[in-house]
């Protein structure tokens, strides 16, 4: 009997690509201002500060994290350490339309991660949603016209892009790992500062070896960075990751990354409104694709 995700799971796993949509264009704003690594250093710290009155007391020292922290750590260093500094920095020599194009692949990643290392069985159903999920991306991406498609070219951000949606990959497994502590999984706001004490020494371990060795020096303080910096520490950060958190425990992590393929769409749409770029009829047809694909994995016999 076919098994369908609740609309509140739709929700919760639609959150993230809109917001992580709002979080490359402004990434792409910013990257003349600060190094990418700093960037996603920052954006952490500033999360760190936000979450610390709802959840200082998973840092107590008698707290489970310290004992589980082997596991935070893992997912410190994949969602938080490594995934968004890849990204930065994949947008400092990449195109906002190659970075997508690349990260429209994490459907295939997570099943081909869930394969190989969770013995997480790939169903024709999720074959399928693969297919048109990444079409209808495509389909976005060369604007409708298909031979847009063949004059892209690679650059070393994409490879950068390749890594992070890697390394997503493995993070949205992970998050299907043994039960959490209960004082860990008593609220939200709990496992992802479990995740982020650890993933803050990740991502500024990062931005230091950044600025001894990889030649960005300075940051241009002012009121642009500072709203970026506001933005995507409590939007792309906090709120995505909790909904994400929560999506990825209801839906499971394959049928999760077929709603990733929604952020092109979104940027799209914040072109439109913002950019004054209109959506043509292609819009809508990738929309059905890549809907399509997202039911079509949902669908479980």
């Amino acid at each position: 009997m076919a098994q369908r995700i609740s609309p509140s799971t739709i929700v919760m796993l639609t959150i993230p690509p809109l917001l992580w949509a709002g979080n490359a264009v402004v990434g792409r704003m910013v990257h003349a201002l600060v190094g990418p690594s700093m960037l996603n250093f920052l954006r952490w710290l500033f999360a760190f500060l936000i979450l610390l009155p709802l959840a200082w007391r998973v840092l107590r020292p008698s707290g489970s994290v310290w004992r589980h922290w082997r596991r935070y750590t893992m997912l410190g260093l994949l969602g938080i350490g490594s995934y968004n500094a890849l990204q930065y920095l994949a947008l400092q020599t990449s195109t906002p339309v190659n970075v997508t194009l690349v990260a429209a692949g994490l459907p295939v990643w997570m099943l081909a991660v869930g394969a190989l290392f969770f013995q997480a069985p790939v169903g024709r159903r999720q074959m399928l949603g693969a297919v048109l999920s990444i079409a209808g991306v495509l389909l976005v991406l060369s604007r409708g016209d298909w031979q847009q498609l063949v004059a892209l070219r690679l650059v070393p951000g994409d490879l950068y892009m390749v890594l992070a949606t890697i390394a997503w990959a493995f993070y949205s497994w992970l998050l299907l790992g043994t039960d959490e502590p209960r004082d860990i999984r008593a609220s939200w706001s709990a496992f992802l500062m479990a995740q982020l004490v650890f993933g803050l020494g990740w991502s500024g371990a990062f931005a230091a070896a950044e600025w001894t060795l990889g030649g960005y020096h300075q940051i241009t303080w002012g009121w642009p960075l500072a709203a970026a910096l506001a933005f995507i520490a409590l939007g792309p950060a906090v709120l995505a990751y909790r909904f994400w958190g929560e999506g990825v425990g209801r839906g499971g992590p394959v049928l999760a990354g077929f709603f990733l393929n929604l952020t092109p769409l979104f940027a799209a749409l914040m072109s439109a409104a913002f950019l004054g770029e209109l959506p043509h009829a292609y819009h809508g047809l990738a929309f059905a694709l890549i809907v399509g694909g997202i039911v079509a994995t949902s669908r479980r016999g």
